[in-house]
């Protein structure tokens, strides 16, 4: 069973506090307001399920827990299709354990609503994001902008290219890597993006292929072997690379000219949640201006108005980007992994 919450009341202003006087009670008044945050306490258990990198779900805890220390969150990390394996595992025993849910991208979220896995909540955050990132209906809104574009070793490389053909030069066989789409997310949706374009299609996956393109688990694992030097080329999600670039890595992020994929990595509520005003309080945070500046102290694009991109990333405005409908990307989900693996071998 999972643990219950409790929710309690604010029972006085913090007004009526001051006018009964005694300085003591002040404190206490003004202790208690301030961890109610949006004008409740909130406490209890959350589970918190994830694709994010470890440090950065972690440093999202910390921050949100410093506001409402009686929350106590527990964090599943791993990558989207294994996230969401674990909730579809859990559903058919009839025991979702997670509470809020933030992955990779809107098609998971299209999926999960389908099945009618996730509660509706209208954060009041979100009239800072643009309601092209906010479900309709409320299931979830996105939380940052992600772009995939190419990773450049310098050290290797001397002339940045500024096309995904790179990638299937002669002069690149053997020297480039992806993640799966069997395990990212992020992967899984350029899939879906990339093989809609007329211009792309199958043929770029096929082209990779033939070029002898190496297959890894995630983009941290893509980050690894061009900062290391093993591969000189890579798909990466822009804010990896740049954040590798500005920690003294030899790379380069690059956003090719055809244009690029985007996610905005979304989160959202399990609709079986036993701790309902936590867990609306935790997306209201991550949605506020405190938790998009602390997306961009973490080296995101972040998706609210207002707050700027940290140095090396552009923002939606700069990007050409690859678009696709997500209801056909969720139709189609499924039977594009399966011939990605079947290009591939995996």
């Amino acid at each position: 069973m999972k643990k219950l919450f409790v929710g309690l009341p604010l029972l006085f202003s913090t007004a009526l506090l001051a006018a009964c006087g005694g300085g003591q009670d002040e404190t206490a008044g003004s202790a208690e307001a301030e961890s109610a945050g949006n004008g409740s306490v909130v406490s209890g258990s959350l589970d918190f399920y994830t694709s994010q990198p470890d440090a950065d779900a972690q440093a999202l805890v910390d921050a949100f827990t410093e506001n409402h220390p009686d929350v106590d969150i527990s964090i599943f990390r791993s990558g989207t299709e294994e996230v969401v394996s674990k909730i579809q595992a859990e559903n058919q025993a009839g025991d979702i354990q997670a509470d809020v849910l933030l992955v990779a991208d809107s098609v998971t979220f299209e999926n999960f609503k389908k099945e009618e896995l996730l509660m509706a909540y209208e954060s009041p955050e979100a009239a800072k994001i643009d309601d092209a990132f906010v479900d309709p209906d409320g299931t979830y809104t996105g939380t940052k902008v992600m772009a995939t574009g190419l990773i450049v070793n310098t050290n290797d490389v001397d002339d940045m290219p500024d096309s995904w053909d790179v990638l299937m030069n002669e002069a690149s066989k053997g020297q480039a890597v992806m993640p799966s789409p069997l395990y990212s997310g992020a992967a899984a949706y350029n899939l879906g993006v990339i093989t809609k374009q007329d211009d792309m299609g199958w043929e770029f996956y096929e082209g990779l292929r033939a070029n002898d393109i190496t297959i890894t688990q995630g983009n941290g694992a893509v980050l690894e072997g061009v900062a290391m030097g093993e591969q000189q080329y890579g798909m990466i999600v822009d804010y990896l690379a740049a954040r590798a670039k500005s920690e003294g890595s030899p790379v380069e992020l690059v956003y090719p000219t055809e244009g690029v994929p985007v996610i905005t990595e979304p989160v959202g509520i399990l609709a079986n949640t036993d701790n309902e005003e936590a867990s609306q309080a935790f997306v209201d945070f991550i949605l506020s201006e405190e938790g998009q500046k602390l997306a961009a102290d973490l080296g995101y694009t972040p998706i609210r108005e207002g707050i700027e991109a940290p140095e090396g990333l552009k923002t939606l405005d700069e990007m050409t980007v690859l678009e696709a409908d997500s209801v056909e990307l969720l139709e189609t989900r499924e039977d594009d992994k399966a011939k990605f693996g079947e290009i591939f071998g995996q």
